[in-house]
């Protein structure tokens, strides 16, 4: 099968890109978000329990495109009141830091729930041993609880940046050019959705698949010097 792209091969290549360039910003701000959150829950401290519990069913509770469109439409007048403030009327968010912002959050609040059982799933003996050894409580989380965490979250993420990676589409709703935004101008300029709809579920697939295999080599890599007990 050939598919006649009219043209609009290289705005789809830009459109990837752009896809790309979206989901690894709000991968970067999720993983923050979510380790913030699960260690705001794993806290001993009961307002730190509370305030993670409320970030991630909130957001976990709407639908990834309300927040699209919450952030974005949402600070218009804030930016504007602040853009005044210091003498830029013009002031606005743009689409991509608006969508790398909604995504982020969502993608945080799933995080929160694998770091967190991550974090339940170490053994108790661990952090005990480390205060044995004299350890302050942030080097027992640097040296020991961290390490420990990454390895056993990987996998619960990478499906999670499966995820996040389609997700992206959301954004084209409020603009931003990415690879479902590209299709669908090429589908009105063209009128061929099936064509442009299909190279898209194509771009999204390849990758997928390159993220399955980094998933992959992080795991191998995460796992070294680990011996699994036989079951």
């Amino acid at each position: 099968m050939t598919f006649d792209l009219h043209g609009f091969g290289p705005a789809l290549a830009a459109g990837t890109l752009m896809t790309i360039k979206l989901a690894l910003s709000a991968l970067s701000l999720g993983l923050v978000l979510g380790l913030l959150g699960a260690l705001a829950k794993t806290s001993a401290a009961k307002p730190l329990q509370w305030l993670g519990g409320l970030y991630s069913t909130l957001v976990r509770g709407v639908p990834e495109l309300l927040w699209v469109l919450l952030i974005y439409f949402g600070t218009v007048n804030l930016m504007r009141s602040l853009g005044e403030a210091i003498g830029y009327p013009q002031l606005e968010l743009s689409a991509f830091a608006a969508g790398t912002i909604a995504l982020g959050l969502c993608f945080g609040a799933y995080a929160t729930e694998v770091f967190r059982g991550a974090i339940l799933a170490i053994p108790k003996g661990h952090r005990e041993a480390g205060q044995a050894l004299g350890l302050s409580r942030p080097r027992i989380l640097w040296r020991i609880i961290l390490p420990q965490m990454w390895r056993i979250a990987l996998p619960g993420l990478g499906n999670l940046f499966m995820i996040l990676m389609k997700d992206t589409a959301l954004v084209s709703v409020i603009g931003l050019e990415e690879i479902m935004r590209r299709s669908q101008i090429a589908v009105t300029a063209s009128k061929e959705p099936f064509t442009f709809y299909m190279v898209a579920a194509f771009i999204y697939l390849g990758l997928t698949v390159v993220a399955m295999t980094g998933m992959y080599f992080l795991e191998r890599r995460a796992a070294r010097g680990f011996i699994r007990s036989a079951a």
